[in-house]
């Protein structure tokens, strides 16, 4: 990783415009060397093969941890991670979800759309604007259109409906309402819109949307840093341990309380003794309470732990048995989910306890794992259970159905050229448009 201040950020840069420039306007991406989805540094590197060279323009301040990125007297900073450049705008620390980080996030919508921050990089043929939060799409859009160049929507999230389905904000609000507004506002400006989700284009074209602007490009992972590995150390219990394990976001979202209180039933009906052990790894809001609650139930075979490089992923990985994913019952979901942790557990060849109700099972449809109704502490209790009882053979099986299923499914080389036929299509369509104005 090389690092780079003001005075070097417009001599390095220019070794960067040889190929068709795309900058990512992705307010929470992360380098390979953080905690966090680094589905755009994935994509990156591969789509300088298809002829496009991304810069990554993120915000300062990394999700869940409020790490601060930048030194106390840094506006921004560019660092290269490999080929890819990652360009970091200063943003606010703060945290919880409350007035702090809708600070944060305009902190960061604003400075991205001021000259002194984007003017030493190579011109955009197009501009990318990603969700999670609509500001940065909202940025990405009116960047576009300050150059002349067409614009791409990332869904990543359904704002403002998965606020409203989560209980976040009421449907009826004057700030859903400004949401949709901006909401329905993105998806007409936008060239092209690429969706993680499945089902989405459910959602999108209803609101007068063409499905011909809409490409599904999910989450994925590369398969060549991924090897199975069977050094199977233990942390904790030592070698007769069974190792569930869990890492990614301690939010609402996920629901863990419902995965703890399962461990507070294997052990109160005594099931499997108890070599059983949880392992929760990562960072998030709701991390603290999750400790009080198991302190509260007396829990001596779950252990929290601090979140870890994307790149330690699949080292960490070889240290379970299996892995639980776990969602709340929300109903957003019925257009699918791309969840990042997903493929990550998958690709590690393990068995997988999926609790979730979506209109897409990776796990179902690979014949990977479990499915779980959300939700029911009692029920996943017994399917860890039954898990547990199987055979190691049994458990290989499952594993290596659902590592083939992401070598098919969601490999980044497979992705990152779908996505690059995009970019391009992205770039004729507009220029036709152009020309018949």
């Amino acid at each position: 990783m090389l690092r780079f201040g003001k005075e070097r950020f417009k001599l390095r840069i220019k070794g960067l415009n040889t190929l068709k420039q795309v900058w990512i306007l992705n307010h929470y991406a992360s380098d390979p060397g953080s905690a966090g989805s680094t589905r755009h540094y994935d994509l990156s590197e591969k789509l300088l093969s298809h002829g496009w060279q991304a810069t990554i323009i993120a915000g300062s301040v990394e999700l869940n941890s409020g790490k601060q990125r930048l030194n106390k007297k840094e506006c921004f900073c560019l660092e290269m991670h490999g080929k890819v450049p990652f360009l970091w705008v200063r943003t606010s620390i703060y945290i919880g979800n409350g007035v702090g980080r809708m600070m944060n996030m305009l902190f960061y919508t604003y400075r991205t759309l001021l000259p002194r921050y984007t003017r030493q990089l190579p011109p955009p043929d197009l501009v990318v604007g990603s969700s999670v939060h609509p500001f940065a799409a909202l940025a990405g859009a009116l960047l576009a259109k300050k150059h002349n160049v067409p614009f791409v929507f990332e869904v990543r999230d359904l704002w403002p409906q998965t606020l409203v389905d989560i209980g976040r904000f009421k449907a009826g609000s004057v700030s859903v309402r400004l949401l949709r507004v901006l909401e329905k506002w993105l998806y007409r400006k936008a060239t092209r819109i690429v969706t993680l989700l499945p089902k989405a284009v459910d959602y999108i074209v209803p609101l007068g949307i063409s499905k011909k602007k809409i490409v599904w490009i999910p989450n994925g992972v590369s398969m060549a840093t991924r090897s199975v590995t069977e050094d199977r150390s233990k942390k904790y219990k030592g070698q007769d341990a069974f190792v569930l394990m869990y890492f990614g976001a301690h939010g609402l979202a996920n629901g863990l309380d419902n995965v703890i209180r399962a461990m507070k039933v294997l052990e109160e009906k005594q099931l499997a003794e108890s070599r059983i052990i949880l392992r929760l790894i990562g960072n998030g809001p709701l991390k603290p309470a999750l400790k009080q609650m198991m302190n509260d139930l007396g829990l001596k075979n779950v252990f929290f732990e601090d979140a870890i490089k994307k790149e330690e992923i699949p080292v960490l990985a070889a240290e379970a048995d299996a892995f639980i994913f776990n969602l709340i019952e929300v109903p957003v979901f019925k257009f699918g989910i791309s969840s990042n942790k997903l493929f990550d557990y998958m690709a590690a060849a393990k068995p997988v306890l999926f609790c979730c109700d979506s209109a897409n099972n990776p796990i179902e449809e690979a014949g990977a794992g479990i499915t779980i109704p959300p939700g029911d502490p009692g029920g996943l209790a017994q399917k860890i259970v039954e898990l547990y009882g199987m055979s190691n053979e049994e458990r290989r099986i499952m594993g290596e159905a659902g590592r083939s299923y992401v070598c098919d499914n969601h490999e980044i080389s497979k992705l990152s050229k779908r996505l690059g036929m995009t970019f391009d299509d992205a770039v004729a369509s507009y220029s036709t448009r152009k020309d018949n104005v």
